[in-house]
């Protein structure tokens, strides 16, 4: 069962983020409390990785750092999607 989240402004919701973020419940309840352009930031900076062993590093940062509390992605420029 799919579990229905939020997503950002300009990208969807990659698969293997939501599995991730549904699994950490602290991480989710962050997710569900920062904004669309906020969630838009996340996800870009997760799909721009060039390669799986990175993408699959910056969801493991992406989950630690919102578990911690954290709103957007630290030192990056920002989705240029929008």
């Amino acid at each position: 069962m799919t579990r229905n989240i939020s997503t950002g402004v300009a990208h969807k919701m990659p698969a293997d983020l939501r599995k991730t973020l549904t699994s950490n419940s602290a991480a989710l309840a962050k997710w569900e409390d920062i904004t669309p352009l906020a969630k838009n930031e996340w996800i870009c900076w997760v799909i721009s990785g060039k390669k799986e062993e990175t993408r699959f590093i910056r969801i493991k940062k992406a989950i630690s750092k919102l578990s911690g509390g954290m709103r957007r992605p630290c030192c990056w420029a920002g989705c240029p999607h929008r």
